[in-house]
């Protein structure tokens, strides 16, 4: 089903990404943080509906859609490392640094912190090519508003 989005998203040289095939893949790497610890609570697919409701302007029904099309890609994509270097490929810096804002909403929505969800957060964070500094930003700003 999802076998052109994937060859799109890891083979080189492609510019960027269409618009509906870009946010499928960032909501999938939203999904896989929160599947990351194992626990992918009723809070963690809450905050993912809200941050693409929100990034995408999208009704409850679409972002029901958007967020389980984003879970079945997720299951069958490639590692992270490959995945997460193709979306630095096709989505410009900022709205790069705002995924990242979105990963830290995603580990924080349950309330912890868990390490597996760090880590992947770091990983994912520098295969994005977003500066430490900016990471840290990004953190604090969902710490500080939580």
């Amino acid at each position: 089903m999802f076998g052109e989005l994937l060859k799109r998203l890891t083979q080189p040289g492609e510019d960027a990404l269409p618009d509906e095939d870009a946010r499928l893949a960032l909501t999938a790497l939203l999904v896989r943080i929160a599947r990351s610890d194992n626990d992918y609570s009723a809070g963690e697919k809450d905050r993912i509906d809200q941050i693409i409701a929100q990034r995408y302007g999208l009704g409850p029904g679409a972002t029901s859609a958007l967020r389980s099309e984003a879970e079945a890609l997720e299951a069958e994509a490639p590692d992270t490392v490959r995945f997460t270097r193709s979306i630095k490929d096709a989505v410009p810096y900022e709205e790069r640094r705002a995924v990242v804002q979105a990963l830290w909403q995603v580990v924080l929505a349950d309330g912890s912190r868990a390490q597996e969800e760090d880590a992947l957060v770091r990983m994912v964070t520098n295969f994005l090519g977003i500066s430490d500094r900016d990471s840290a930003l990004a953190r604090q700003a969902v710490d500080g508003s939580a």
